[in-house]
């Protein structure tokens, strides 16, 4: 579309929109208790964002109606087809629920939020993105330098401040947690920066590693020294964050950036690294499972925890439970139903410590599929302009934060998915938008 046939005081207002909702979502946790505790109205401003991204999306939807045609012949035309599918899906599946009392209002519109906020501001941020090369241009300063300060404060919480400062900001059982153990052991506090939490902490950082890594893999030597520190020290507030599945997740990540832009021979060197650093590990899992620290804070197994049921108990517990009732329902029990926004229920919550679990048993078996080829498909759109910084970085870290989301809930966590979907969206707004949709007079 060309510039002309749009206002461009909407798009540079919908930019910088955008640009606000990305920089302050690692922040989002702390500045909504902060503002709750000094202000009220906790639960409204927790959606402040969602509050932005309507401001802009009912406009870009009447444009899409009124300048657009669709283009039909367009292979990109599967994953809004399969999106407005899951959309619909939903709708269908949580309206039957609720007449059937299986779900209550609010949990279903806490679960349409949860579920659908970050397809909608994936297709908003490919929108704009289109129209804006500012931001395509400024994605990397968007992306890692709040990161660099969610890292910063993490390790203050380590090294320098007291394990409840966070109360300080409002942080309460009424809220958020000011503080997490390793069940409930106070020997091993988990860091959870400005995040909601210490997982939502460690798949955050699934996302910033890779792109402190690409840094310091293609800066020169001046900057190589910031983001050689940076990597080091995200490692270290990974490692405090005590996420196991984050771990994992971090090494799948960066392991996919250092091969994509090692050369032949240094592709045969890391192979030959990771065979010995794995042959290592499992060393060290031999030797320390009777380790007491080794227990507590890795395997989770140790007799001296405080907790009555360990975390790998409740992971397996609460995974089994999930695949029995999408065996009991497969057509889905309605948005709601299951997962954070279960709780909101009168009936018992459904924490499955699986997001796509959690999907299966709101959605049924149909958009869980559907679900599931969206995230291929972007991820296959991705692949295409892998040597691209930004798609190697969203595609390591979206194989990344897919393990993660086996153990638990990442996707529906707004900062990790508005932040993660809103990137991808300006990724791939030149491939997948531009051959989407056309401008009607183009047709004439």
């Amino acid at each position: 579309m060309k510039q002309s046939h749009i206002n461009k005081t909407f798009i540079k207002f919908s930019q910088y929109i955008v640009a606000v909702i990305l920089i302050l979502l690692p922040f989002h946790a702390l500045l909504s208790v902060w503002a709750g505790s000094n202000f009220g109205h906790y639960t409204f401003i927790r959606l402040w964002k969602e509050i932005l991204i309507i401001s802009i999306l009912l406009p870009v939807l009447f444009y899409l109606f009124t300048k657009y045609s669709f283009n039909k012949m367009s292979k990109t035309n599967l994953l809004l087809y399969i999106s407005l599918g899951y959309i619909l899906i939903s709708l269908i599946v949580s309206l039957i629920a609720y007449k059937s009392r299986h779900i209550n209002p609010k949990a279903f519109g806490y679960g349409m939020d949860i579920n659908l906020r970050y397809i909608f501001f994936f297709w908003l941020c490919l929108f704009v993105s289109k129209h804006s090369k500012w931001l395509r241009t400024n994605w990397m300063n968007i992306l890692l330098i709040p990161g660099i300060l969610v890292v910063g404060f993490g390790l203050a919480q380590h090294f320098i401040l007291p394990a409840d400062f966070l109360k300080h900001f409002g942080y309460s059982t009424l809220t958020i947690i000011p503080f997490q153990t390793v069940d409930s052991n106070n020997a091993y506090i988990r860091l959870q920066s400005t995040l909601r939490g210490a997982n939502p902490l460690g798949v955050y950082l699934v996302l910033i590693m890779p792109g402190f890594l690409y840094k310091l893999i293609k800066s020169g030597n001046k900057a190589r020294l910031l983001w050689g520190a940076m990597t080091l020290s995200s490692l270290i507030v990974l490692f405090y964050s005590y996420s196991r599945s984050a771990y994992i997740g971090a090494v799948i990540s960066c392991s996919l950036v250092i091969w994509v832009l090692a050369s032949k021979k240094l592709k045969k060197i890391f192979l030959i690294a990771s065979a010995a650093l794995i042959a290592m590990v499992i060393g060290l899992f031999i030797m320390l499972k009777n380790n007491t620290t080794f227990q507590d804070t890795v395997l989770h197994t140790s007799n001296t925890t405080k907790s009555q049921v360990s975390s790998n108990q409740k992971h397996q517990s609460s995974i089994i439970s999930g695949l029995k009732d999408v065996a009991s329902h497969p057509l889905g029990s309605g948005v709601g139903s299951a997962g954070p926004a279960s709780v909101y229920n009168n009936h018992p919550s459904k924490i499955a410590e699986n997001y796509y679990v959690q999907i299966a048993q709101e959605t049924g078996i149909i958009g869980f599929g559907l679900l599931i080829s969206i995230l291929i498909l972007i991820g296959v759109n991705l692949v295409k302009s892998i040597h691209n910084p930004m798609s190697l970085i969203l595609f390591a870290s979206l194989i990344g934060i897919s393990f993660v989301n086996l153990l638990s809930h990442a996707w529906a966590d707004d900062t990790i998915s508005l932040l993660w979907f809103g990137l991808a969206g300006i990724a791939l707004a030149p491939e997948v938008y531009g051959n989407s949709f056309k401008l009607k007079n183009q047709h004439k």
